[in-house]
């Protein structure tokens, strides 16, 4: 047979038709190793070219095209920052399951996707960072700032103090990368501007005043005519959605409050003494010092002569510091110090715990006081030192802490009684994972009760938000296992188990009947009330007076001259339907009605129709207007400028990595 196969694929024309056939092979076969995304990618942006922008994606060419990836670290972490922020918005309410739900992880996953296409726009249009406006950018930085100025100590310990720590120098990358990819949409969004013509025309809406009248109609009379079968029927069978038992669930659970569980009441004094001893530094307050500096800045990676023209400064400073000279006067004239210039090259009080960089810490601690000393290098440049003040090492005695260590040493007792009592908890619903009678026998726990009640009418512990989210889980409702432990509060913790559940259920008609008779009565009442009103209505349309009407009829009436768009009088929903109501002829009113809410109605007559005046704003709320407007049609720009570019490019997305 292969002989065969042979035989039939031998000569020129056969060859040539497998070698055109292999050709577009081999480019895909080459072209998906080279572009394929990789597992750690959930999305990437691709571009041609810049030389062939209509490049197409299936040519070998497409090996050269540019690329930015979103890799699935740094999608965790942008949503687990957006998780942050929306549980620090919403507190107790925050539901993290509602949370993780395919809508946020896409909005997250846009967000990331328009910073790679900047990044990739930023790329293509060959923009250049230099060092000098990384420099401005983060000496404008208030976090990095000592008193409105820029500190390099304040700096150094910041960067120190990230998870990981970050170096001065991947930090300036990093920013620099930012500030190109934000270059040219921030120049888009400050290059907006409004016209005066603009911003009158939007003046003539958004300052718009109407002088109307409005008048409140009384309640109207509670409905008392019967209602017969056939109406609560007819009624029934047209709101069924209206009569509905809520999803109710009834559970048992287990509450284990270190507040309650008994301890030794009094601490042992020999155990008391031991532990002072063992940790007698927790009660000297640490010692610290008080230093002034000059600094002769220079970067670590500059030059030798650069670096020796710095470091040659400050040994000139430091002589002329220990020959005399006021060393405050110095710091002023020469210190490269921002923050602590003006004060004489002083410092705040530090302690030798890392907050200042390592060569400068060490020379402090190893001065006497009125001691000069430098140059000292660091990462900044170098340094002279003048030991000013040496505060602090004094301490407590076991005598008056004795209390504290007492009150600590019960608690900590406490927190291992419920840590245990948590534990064999945990350890015997392990054992019988569907009822928690077992655990409670063990435990000595009483089993408790609560339900049935729904979600709006939680009852006892389900009051608390996340026992409430657990009680209606899918997982506990359908399996009828027990929770793990809720916190509550600081050791104090419930297990619970869903012991009954009723989905939610449209109601028979039998037990729905008084609803749907009070439903009735309340429509009743809705459409008299209504229908006064529109009889009130055509009455000003016929050319009757708002105010006579009110007077004959006893109603509450105001006159409302100037009423301002967006005013909540008497409601905001009023104040709307004011403004949506036409303008009314010269000579003419206009009438309309508004619902209030609870069946109440009022009635309102738009007089006159006052356009905004731009020339009679006050100059700086003028102004005001006018940067709100730029700013607002800026990030419009961007935002095209941003879904512009995502055209011209490729964006590949890799949902079932999300």
């Amino acid at each position: 047979m292969l002989q065969k196969l042979r035989d039939k694929t031998s000569g020129w024309i056969a060859s040539l038709i497998l070698g055109l056939l292999i050709i577009p092979f081999a480019f895909v076969g080459v072209n998906e190793y080279m572009t394929g995304g990789t597992a750690s990618d959930v999305a990437l942006v691709e571009a041609p070219p810049t030389w062939w922008e209509s490049a197409p994606q299936w040519w070998p060419v497409s090996t050269l095209w540019q690329r930015e990836e979103v890799t699935l670290d740094e999608f965790r972490t942008a949503f687990e920052q957006a998780r942050q922020q929306q549980r620090q918005a919403l507190g107790d309410a925050f539901d993290p399951r509602e949370f993780e739900s395919a809508d946020n992880k896409r909005k997250v996953l846009e967000q990331l996707i328009d910073q790679k296409v900047l990044a990739l726009g930023a790329q293509r249009a060959g923009i250049v960072v230099g060092d000098a406006a990384v420099q401005k950018m983060i000496m404008s930085e208030p976090a990095f700032q000592v008193d409105g100025k820029f500190s390099p100590e304040q700096y150094q310990m910041l960067l120190s103090s990230q998870v990981p720590a970050i170096s001065p120098l991947q930090f300036q990358e990093q920013q620099r990368d930012r500030l190109r990819m934000m270059l040219v949409p921030q120049a888009i969004s400050e290059s907006d501007f409004v016209t005066e013509g603009e911003q009158a025309r939007m003046w003539k809406v958004l300052g718009e005043t109407r002088d109307i009248g409005i008048a409140l109609l009384p309640p109207v009379a509670e409905d008392a005519a019967p209602v017969t079968d056939a109406e609560i029927k007819a009624w029934y069978d047209g709101h069924k959605d209206d009569f509905k038992q809520a999803e109710q669930v009834s559970l048992e659970y287990l509450e284990i409050n270190g507040a309650t569980l008994r301890v030794a009441a009094t601490a042992d004094e020999a155990a008391l003494r031991k532990r002072y001893e063992a940790e007698k530094s927790r009660f000297v307050s640490p010692e610290q010092r008080v230093v002034a500096h000059i600094l002769i800045a220079a970067d670590a990676g500059a030059d030798a002569a650069t670096l020796k023209k710095a470091e040659d400064k400050a040994a000139a400073l430091a002589k002329q510091a220990r020959e005399g000279a006021d060393f405050a006067a110095l710091a002023r004239a020469n210190s490269e110090d921002p923050g602590s210039k003006d004060q004489g090259g002083e410092l705040p009080p530090f302690a030798k715990d890392g907050s200042m960089v390592k060569p400068f810490e060490d020379a402090a601690f190893a001065m006497q006081v009125g001691e000069i000393r430098g140059p000292v290098k660091s990462d900044f440049g170098y340094h002279v030192l003048q030991l000013k003040q040496v505060t602090g090492g004094t301490g407590r005695s076991f005598e008056e802490v004795r209390d504290e260590l007492a009150a600590e040493e019960t608690n900590a007792e406490r927190e291992r009684a419920f840590n245990d009592l948590a534990g064999r908890v945990v350890n015997e619903t392990l054992k019988n994972p569907t009822a928690l009678a077992p655990a409670a026998q063990a435990t000595g726990l009483p089993l408790q009760k609560v339900g049935p009640f729904s979600r709006n009418d939680p009852q006892g512990i389900a009051t608390v938000p996340a026992v409430l989210r657990a009680a209606f889980s899918d997982t506990l409702v359908q399996d009828g296992t027990i929770s793990d432990p809720i916190e509550i509060a600081p050791n104090h913790s419930v297990v619970i188990r869903v012991t009954q559940h009723t989905p939610e259920q449209s109601l028979p008609l039998d037990k729905a009947r008084d609803a749907v008779v009070l439903a009735i009565r309340a429509d009743r009442r809705e459409k008299a009330a209504q229908a006064a009103a529109d009889a009130l209505v055509a009455r000003l349309q016929k050319g009757e007076s708002l105010a006579t009407i009110a007077a004959a009829e006893g109603l509450r009436y105001n006159a409302l001259p100037g009423l301002r768009r967006g005013m909540p009088m008497p409601t905001a929903e009023a104040n709307e339907a004011i403004f949506a109501a036409g303008r009314p002829a010269q000579g003419k009113i206009t009438a309309g009605k508004v619902a209030l809410g609870n069946g109440a109605y009022a009635v309102f007559t738009v007089d006159k129709v006052t356009e905004g005046d731009i020339a009679q704003m006050p100059a700086e709320e003028r102004e005001g207007m006018r940067q709100q407007m730029a700013q607002l049609n800026g990030g419009i720009a961007t935002q095209a400028y941003v879904d512009a570019l995502r055209k011209r490019f490729k964006v590949k997305v890799f949902e079932e990595r999300l």
